[in-house]
Order: C-alpha cells, then structure tokens, then sequence
C-alpha cells in the first residue's frame, strides 16, 4: 500500500504520485508520513522543505524535494494534500536567479522593508531543495 500524494498551490498542481514516504516541517515539529498514519491536520513552517519518496524510489537518491512558503498538510486514507502558498520544486529552482533574488530581499529584510523575512526563508529553502547550501 502507498500514499496518495498532491502538492498543490493556487496556481495548480506542483507534485503528484504514490510515495512511500513524506517528510515535512510543521509549526509544530517535523513529522513523517507512512501508509496506515492516522488523520492529522497541520501547519507548513513557512520557508521549509517537504520531502516526498516516491513509491520504489531509492530513500538513497530518489526524495523529491520541495521548498514551501507556508500552508497545510492534511492527511486521511492513505491520501496526503499539501497546500502550500508557494512551492517550488528542487529539480526545477534556477539557483543563480533565486541567489539573486534572496540578495535583495536579505537586503530589503535587514533595512526593514515590510515582511521580507518570510521571502527570505522561502527562497533559502529553495536553494535547499536544489541541493544547495543556503
């Protein structure tokens, strides 16, 4: 038996498939997902990662890492929904293009421009789940 995965935000679908593992950060600590867990309802940590291991993938080589800005995780029957703000792929992150982006935000953030610590934390993540360090 695996789980049902979706990784979804507004603007439609980012990751769906059977995986055999979810890993993810809540508000209230990181929780990991296998089939038969019992319904949970939680808060995404904003700028974090969740980690999906689809079905027959190597836990080695084959997690499917996604950087998300905030959301919900929801889980029940072996079906897990992840709502995310935004999200963003490690596969598909353009590195140079988030360094620079996350350079003017840090810059916005220490200057105390609005809210642009979250904006921060989301595109560290996103370097995170391309592999990079932050």
């Amino acid at each position: 038996m695996t789980l049902h995965v979706k990784l979804v935000v507004p603007e439609g679908e980012v990751w769906a498939g059977d995986a055999d593992r979810v890993v993810a950060k809540t508000l209230d600590g990181d929780i990991g997902l296998l089939t038969g867990h019992t319904p949970v309802l939680g808060i995404l940590a904003p700028g974090s990662l969740v980690r999906i291991l689809p079905e027959g993938a190597s836990s080695a080589q084959g997690w499917v890492q996604a950087a998300v800005g905030g959301g919900f995780l929801s889980v029940a029957d072996d079906k897990v929904s992840i709502l995310a703000r935004e999200a963003a792929l490690g596969a598909d992150v353009d590195k140079s293009a988030v360094r620079s982006a996350l350079d003017s935000a840090a810059a916005a953030a220490s200057a105390e421009q609005g809210d642009e610590a979250a904006r921060v934390a989301y595109l560290t993540a996103q370097l995170r789940a391309a592999g990079e360090d932050a």
